[in-house]
């Protein structure tokens, strides 16, 4: 059963209205015939739905929509056209840094921002140690908010969000608060809230997070759903329209092409890898200089001239190697091959390692 649906949603905004303009200017405009709206649909058409338990990663350029379709989501926006339907309680960490006041400490601010969520003081006082605890802010409980860093006042707001267990739980780009230490804890975080069955709405520009994270993931372009489905897929497919030039980037106009797009950035991704770990098996000089999307772009025209034979062999060599199960059953005779190509690889590695020199042993 579906617990979250959203059907050909449309959000349209208005500039230039009534609303906006107010009455005065509104009349004045009618008067002299230069009374003009104009419309931007900030969303159009998305559909899509996620099962108890799916993780869902957002992706898309500046103004793709996103953050608009959260707020449509958690019932902060009513869509336009279409209709979002929920099952459960939904709590959306979206503006971490609203609903502090400069003026108070830390410890108030603590107590302020669980009342503006809907805690009681009985429950505040309970988790406020673990809340310091976890921003890391035990030294700076009695100080003004207004003196803390930006990273300080972000962390504090994450810590005090994750209190929540919902059925629903939205992420608009909170765990990319802090420095990499806190990055690193607040993601174990939000992991361990999604192992409880908690469906999940994740927004990054940070491809690697939605893969890591999410196994569903919604693309977005200029307010356009591009695709919708396995987040690896989609990831690569997006990655690829990033990173290559005008000339190679394309937006999937259907699942073919889109698998197309995921499959040949995948061999992309697996040449590259070899070019690093094993130079000595290409018949040119790798450029250890060469940025990421030159290297990228540089690989996708040696794919683009591959035929769909040897493209087709190149994902045979990636799914026999590199996307084995973690844990092999040796008395399954299915993970014979499997198990044997853990050993392969095992024995290239260790093969293109050199030996280690001794303390006595000469140079040359």
């Amino acid at each position: 059963m579906s617990v979250l649906e959203c059907n050909n949603v449309s959000i349209r905004y208005k500039t230039g209205d009534l609303k906006q303009i107010g009455l005065k200017d509104y009349v004045l405009k009618k008067i002299t015939r230069n009374y003009h709206v104009t419309e931007f649909w900030a969303d159009r058409d998305i559909t899509f739905s996620l099962e108890k338990g799916d993780m869902l990663g957002i992706v898309g350029t500046n103004g793709a929509g996103k953050s608009t379709l959260l707020k449509a989501v958690t019932g902060i926006m009513v869509p336009t056209i279409g209709t979002v339907k929920v099952e459960g309680t939904i709590a959306a960490l979206l503006e971490l840094g609203s609903g502090f006041d400069p003026e108070l400490t830390v410890r108030e601010n603590t107590y302020l921002r669980g009342a503006l969520l809907g805690y009681t003081k009985e429950f505040m006082d309970k988790k406020y140690e673990e809340i310091i605890g976890f921003a890391e802010l035990e030294k700076f409980q009695d100080y003004m908010f207004k003196q803390l860093s930006s990273g300080m006042k972000s962390r504090l707001a994450f810590s005090i969000a994750c209190l929540v267990e919902p059925d629903i739980l939205i992420l608009d780009e909170v765990l990319s608060v802090g420095d990499e230490a806190f990055k690193e804890k607040s993601s174990r975080r939000i992991k361990g809230i999604l192992a409880n069955g908690v469906t999940g709405i994740l927004v990054s520009h940070s491809v690697q997070q939605v893969r890591d994270l999410c196994n569903k993931c919604l693309w977005l372009d200029h307010g356009k759903q591009i695709a919708f489905g396995p987040a690896n897929t989609v990831c690569n497919a997006y990655s690829a329209f990033l990173f290559l030039d005008k000339a190679h980037k394309r937006l999937p106009k259907d699942e073919d092409e889109l698998n197309d797009i995921s499959n040949r950035f995948r061999i992309v991704r697996y040449i590259g890898g070899r070019e690093r770990s094993h130079p000595e098996e290409f018949d040119y000089t790798v450029d250890f200089e060469e940025t990421e999307p030159a290297r990228i772009q540089r690989l996708w025209r040696i794919v683009d001239r591959l035929s769909p034979e040897e493209r087709q062999n190149k994902l045979d060599e990636i799914d026999g190697v590199n996307n084995l199960p973690a844990e092999i059953d040796e008395n399954d005779p299915a993970n014979i091959k499997a198990s044997v190509a853990i050993e392969v690889a095992q024995e290239e590695a260790e093969e293109s390692t050199p030996p280690k020199k001794t303390e006595n042993q000469p140079e040359g």
